[in-house]
């Protein structure tokens, strides 16, 4: 049968979401548990893929599983370290895909720019002072104007296209002007893209480039920069379906936004 694991997860000591040999995945993780329930060998699907130390506050995985009459999500929390943590084990039709049906995704990038060791596993620090505030916002809102990103892929050649819909995508600020938290929402996203993102606008931030700058590199497509982002910032936050719209349900998140809403 047809299932959807709800996830969350803790990036930090993680090579990523997909399976690689002899590295620790998120992927190969509950696989292994999935294997220690079942006994056999259960490959998982997920809803993307996430680098080195990037978190998930809500992920969607499909399995196929043999008939069970027990609480898995029980099972699989028990057994599963505590940086991954299943919130839905939901049965779905056999032909739902949690990659290729995913409309809409969000991510969100957390800054911290005074030094706080509470905040460095889920918050990028960056030791950055007098940062131009309104050009990043501005800058932000220009991922909405264009939908082709191959100025913020890090790989464009592994792509047919570097086309995106993006709905949205704002920077927030909080009062002190000392966090900073950058949200985007799109129908795909390419390898590296909301990183490199995050790096052009501190570009901005720290007038190294200018708005239009930025722009022209946007609209005309220039690519080149191969620099990226702290990865521990970045959480997939949202996996939206047109079936199915579940809430984000991590304490840590909604922790995290608390200065950085509207």
């Amino acid at each position: 049968m047809n299932y959807f694991l709800h996830i969350s997860y803790d990036g930090n000591r993680y090579s990523g979401w997909q399976f690689q040999p002899n590295v620790s995945s998120v992927q190969g993780t509950i696989e292994d548990t999935l294997k220690e329930i079942f006994k056999k060998r259960i490959p998982l699907g997920g809803c993307g893929r996430t680098d080195a130390g990037v978190h998930a506050s809500q992920y969607m995985a499909r399995v196929n599983l043999p008939v069970f009459d027990f609480d898995l999500k029980f099972r699989l929390n028990k057994r599963l370290p505590d940086d991954i943590n299943i919130y839905d084990v939901l049965e779905m039709d056999e032909k739902r895909r949690a990659r290729f049906d995913a409309s809409f995704r969000t991510y969100d990038y957390f800054i911290h720019l005074k030094k706080d060791p509470f905040l460095k596993r889920y918050s990028s620090y960056y030791e950055l002072e007098n940062l131009d505030f309104e050009a990043m916002k501005k800058a932000a809102t220009l991922f909405t104007k264009y939908n082709d990103f191959k100025s913020v892929c890090l790989q464009p050649l592994l792509y047919n296209h570097t086309r995106c819909n993006v709905t949205h995508a704002k920077l927030f600020v909080d009062e002190k002007g000392e966090r900073l938290r950058f949200t985007i929402t799109g129908n795909r996203f390419l390898r590296g893209m909301v990183r490199l993102c995050v790096y052009f606008l501190l570009e901005v931030g720290e007038r190294r480039m200018t708005v239009e700058e930025f722009e022209h590199r946007l609209k005309n497509r220039i690519d080149g920069i191969r620099k990226s982002a702290f990865p521990n910032g970045l959480f997939l936050s949202k996996v939206e379906y047109p079936y199915l719209k579940l809430e984000n349900q991590s304490a840590l998140f909604r922790l995290l936004k608390i200065g950085l809403e509207e």
